[in-house]
């Protein structure tokens, strides 16, 4: 059975993307709406958001992993053990859209009726976050602002539903 036979049925994959800190601009809002909307005929949505830790001007390496510590606790509290875990992470592997698509297709196939994404705040993800996951997942070597991520990372799901259920798509 595909996602597209699923989705028939009713049984919809959960997705849930647990991101460090608050959005706050408007534009960037109405965007994660807006792709919430349309994702919704597609899987359940979920976006979570945990608090992110002032880092200080000049803080040492130690200081930065303690940061980056406690917002992995934070993120902790809500990864599910049954979850398929992908980390959003520069050094992480590189997909096309048709080919993530596919890997999210080929893990529905397999039976992952849940897949969390994690975005890390202004210092990336702690490695603890980074061990555990099941992806390393890198939209670019370039660095974006971790709310800017959240919109591309909606973006490229929207389209990857759209490419499974072979429906139209900008290329």
């Amino acid at each position: 059975m595909n996602l597209c036979e699923s989705r028939q049925t009713g049984a919809f994959m959960k997705i849930t993307v647990i991101a460090v800190g608050k959005v706050k601009e408007k534009y960037y809002r109405d965007a994660l709406s807006e792709y919430g909307k349309r994702l919704g005929r597609y899987c359940k949505l979920e976006i979570i958001e945990v608090e992110d830790e002032k880092t200080p001007d000049g803080a040492s390496l130690t200081e930065e992993d303690r940061i980056r510590e406690k917002e992995a606790e934070r993120i902790l509290k809500y990864v599910k053990e049954d979850a398929f875990l992908c980390t959003l992470e520069i050094a992480g592997k590189m997909y096309d859209s048709i080919e993530l698509a596919e890997k999210i297709e080929k893990l529905g196939v397999q039976g992952h009726s849940h897949l969390q994404f994690l975005i890390g705040g202004s210092l990336g993800l702690h490695e603890m976050l980074c061990r555990r996951a099941d992806l390393a997942l890198s939209f670019s070597k370039m660095t974006f602002p971790h709310q800017l991520m959240r919109v591309i990372l909606l973006e490229q799901i929207y389209r990857s539903y759209r490419i499974i259920h072979g429906e139209p798509y900008h290329k």
